[in-house]
């Protein structure tokens, strides 16, 4: 695979449960020549995350920093949490039209399975303020992944691989083997995915590794990950839109 050129799942302590700021999110991604960043905080409806009125206000900071001869394009965003089987997000309407990226995602804190989420996630990805839908390989909520994918695909609407997902140390047991098939469909499809670090720490963004390892295992093609153009990555959102 082509370069890494940008990350588009991070988190700063406004979620709570991470513990670098924005500039530290910002320095990490110059220093591992990032072209672009996308900081997307947890939603309010998870435990000690962020208030309303903080994704309310992220339209106050620059989304282009530049120091010496390059350019770090910073999209600010969301990991809105699915709060119900009606689809509906916890930001209104509002506040998400303001927003760069939305990342739509399930956390049981949020939303308990009721064993097949397979019309749940499609009516998520109907969501014209969906651009992905994040980890999609959670163990917890089964889906019908060809339907899902042709969704996806419909709708123009990104597939996450999330890297953080595939740690050993991560609690969705059997995600590798869900996302593997995810990302078959996805190949059998043409369907968009964007490998993300969903980095808690900044230490950790671009850090992919295991998504590219997978990729490699199934040959998944290069012109269907959107990671290596910023350009590619951008009118995809704007499909969407």
């Amino acid at each position: 695979m082509t370069k890494i050129l940008l990350d588009t799942h991070v988190h700063t302590i406004s979620s709570g449960h991470a513990y670098s700021t924005i500039l530290e999110c910002i320095d990490q991604a110059f220093l591992k020549k990032l072209d672009l960043i996308a900081i997307t905080d947890h939603g309010p409806l998870l435990s000690g995350s962020t208030k309303i009125h903080h994704f309310g206000n992220l339209k106050s900071l620059p989304r282009k920093i530049k120091r010496e001869n390059k350019i770090l394009e910073v999209l600010y965003g969301v990991e809105a949490n699915i709060i119900n089987y009606s689809a509906d997000l916890d930001l209104p309407n509002g506040i998400l039209d303001q927003l760069d990226i939305i990342i739509a995602s399930l956390h049981h804190p949020c939303i308990r399975s009721k064993g097949d989420n397979t019309d749940l996630i499609i009516s998520v990805l109907e969501n014209k303020r969906v651009n992905i839908l994040g980890h999609p390989n959670d163990l917890q909520y089964l889906f019908d992944i060809k339907k899902v994918v042709d969704k996806a695909k419909e709708t123009d609407t990104i597939i996450e691989i999330n890297n953080s997902t595939l740690k050993q140390s991560n609690l969705r047991f059997g995600a590798r083997d869900i996302l593997k098939e995810i990302l078959l469909e996805c190949k059998k499809k043409s369907c968009y995915v964007i490998l993300s670090s969903d980095a808690h720490f900044a230490l950790d963004i671009a850090e992919l590794d295991l998504a590219i390892d997978l990729l490699k295992e199934i040959k998944f093609p290069d012109d269907l990950v959107l990671n290596t153009s910023t350009e590619l990555f951008k009118n995809v959102l704007n499909l969407k839109k």
